[in-house]
């Protein structure tokens, strides 16, 4: 009897040369770093170097977190990812009365420039890749990074790395938007064309289905969500003057990788093929850069289990291992005890030591796409393929990714799958080792890192202290200059930056921005 995969499609006993009767193998497949980069965005992918490994940090305060990151410089990692606490998400200060209790509890509090010198004290932002997980705010972070860098003397141009920025995903699946969908676009558009002429070596946008897949979406749903809010973008920047190749080779993806390693394998395949006919049939873009869907993967925090955590360690292995078979460009491994706090010190490194024993224990970085040509998998990339363009297009129906956003249509589909998921889960029909199945009567104790409730008031005093110091007038004429921007036309970046050198904190400049675009308030699902 045939299983079915996380996407509902078949998944048959045994596959033959039957199974692929109408494949072209020529067409579909093609060579490695060669449209329609199937097989992966580069001729000799791990061959030459393995993929960046990028461990993501960040919690408490910027003291704490550049600490972690100097350790993990000192273990390997050569990426750094920093993770934000929910008020900075949100563009909110830590003394706001909306960010009580959640002051840098999921991630490192940034208030203002004096936070971001401190998160990168001691550390080359010219010989480190940074990723920075921020959507509605990403462009302060973005500047206050860029800021940070004037003042170590490194240029802008030497600065690499990727701001997530991705703020349709928030409204699908995530909740840490601030504006509504239209002015959040504009802004998206004005980081590119800003980067293009001052950061050229940034990635400026980290499309994200990870946070869909966390949320309970399939593969299939996870892709075809994720390129349908990618053609949005695209589409956004052209209409806003841009000429698709200068600005698509910066567009980067961020993808999960679960246990099902065949079906995981299949949908990163899927996603580079779709991709690059999208980019080079839809958008007539030229350079075979802008063709490339290059991604960076995270193994599933949603798989993760706080009944006998140190299984995570199997299960984080074998995600990592479908990341790598896949194809992906960086890679984040979590910690063995995230589904109960954040990861101490040991369990960070044994994440990181894992990356490290795929990229040079075992054979996978020995040849380019070891999966070519098995039946069973170029089956399920041609069926996640046909099943991931079938939902684009019901976006499409709706009028694109911010219609069909509107009506509540991604967020309602993720929902229905999530409780699929759950519902088989409750069941015993998915296994879930440890939770419904191979349970212990009573689970070992474990001492998670905790952090430590007085970072909230220490925070407000610093904010205090920087209010009390700075130029006033300064910081008000900037921020006036910000809103002028953001009503007309004018990139809005170039006076956010001096309102963050004037130092204007995170919440002022988010506040701004609120009283002439707005908030956004969500529509029920469709």
């Amino acid at each position: 009897m045939a299983r079915e995969s996380e996407s509902g499609l078949p998944i048959e006993p045994v596959y033959g040369p039957d199974a692929l009767a109408d494949w072209d193998p020529a067409g579909k497949l093609g060579e490695p770093g060669a449209y329609p980069f199937t097989r992966g965005v580069y001729p000799t992918m791990y061959t030459g170097r393995p993929w960046t490994m990028r461990q993501y940090a960040g919690f408490g305060t910027a003291a704490e977190s550049n600490a972690r990151y100097r350790q993990l410089i000192a273990h390997g990692t050569t990426g750094l990812s920093v993770a934000f606490d929910l008020p900075t998400q949100m563009g909110h200060d830590s003394d706001a009365p909306l960010a009580h209790g959640e002051v840098g509890k999921v991630g490192v509090a940034i208030d203002s420039i004096d936070d971001m010198r401190v998160l990168f004290d001691g550390i080359p932002l010219d010989r480190v890749s940074t990723s920075m997980t921020i959507n509605a705010p990403a462009a302060l972070l973005l500047l206050l990074y860029q800021l940070v860098a004037e003042e170590q003397g490194v240029s802008a141009d030497k600065l690499t790395g990727t701001i997530q920025n991705d703020v349709l995903k928030e409204y699908i699946a995530r909740g840490t938007y601030i504006f509504p969908p239209k002015p959040s676009l504009r802004l998206t558009a004005d980081i590119f064309k800003y980067c293009k002429a001052e950061i050229p070596r940034w990635n400026t946008i980290s499309i994200s289905g990870y946070h869909m897949a966390e949320a309970g979406a399939s593969p299939v749903q996870e892709i075809a969500f994720t390129l349908a809010d990618g053609v949005e973008y695209v589409r956004t920047a052209v209409a806003a003057g841009m000429d698709v190749d200068d600005f698509a080779p910066r567009l980067s993806f961020f993808f999960v990788a679960r246990t099902t390693i065949l079906e995981e394998v299949a949908k990163f395949r899927a996603a580079r093929r779709i991709w690059a006919r999208v980019m080079r049939e839809e958008f007539g873009a030229r350079n075979p850069k802008s063709w490339m869907l290059r991604f960076h993967t995270q193994t599933a925090g949603v798989q993760l289990t706080a009944q006998q955590p140190e299984v995570n360690l199997v299960r984080v292995a074998v995600q990592a291992l479908a990341a790598v078979l896949g194809g992906t460009q960086s890679l984040h491994t979590n910690s063995f005890d995230e589904a109960i706090a954040l990861p101490t010190d040991k369990s960070a490194r044994l994440a990181l030591r894992t990356q490290q024993v795929l990229a040079h224990e075992t054979d996978v970085t020995a040849t380019v796409d070891p999966f070519a040509g098995s039946y069973a998998v170029e089956t399920l990339t041609d069926r996640v393929e046909a099943a991931a363009l079938d939902l684009m297009g019901r976006v499409e129906d709706l009028g694109g990714a911010v219609a069909a956003i509107e009506r509540g249509f991604q967020k309602g589909e993720i929902e229905r799958s999530a409780y699929r998921v759950a519902r088989e889960t409750d069941s015993g029909e998915r296994v879930v080792v440890g939770v419904n199945r191979f349970r212990l009567d009573e689970e070992e104790p474990y001492e998670p890192l905790r952090v430590d409730p007085a970072i909230e008031a220490r925070q407000a005093e610093r904010l205090a202290a920087l209010r009390a110091g700075r130029d006033g007038r300064a910081v008000e004429a900037a921020l006036a200059a910000l809103k002028k921007a953001a009503g007309g036309e004018d990139n809005v970046l170039y006076p956010m930056k001096e309102a963050l050198r004037a130092r204007a904190t995170v919440g002022e400049v988010c506040g701004a921005l609120r009283e002439v675009w707005g908030s956004h308030v969500p529509a029920d699902a469709f």
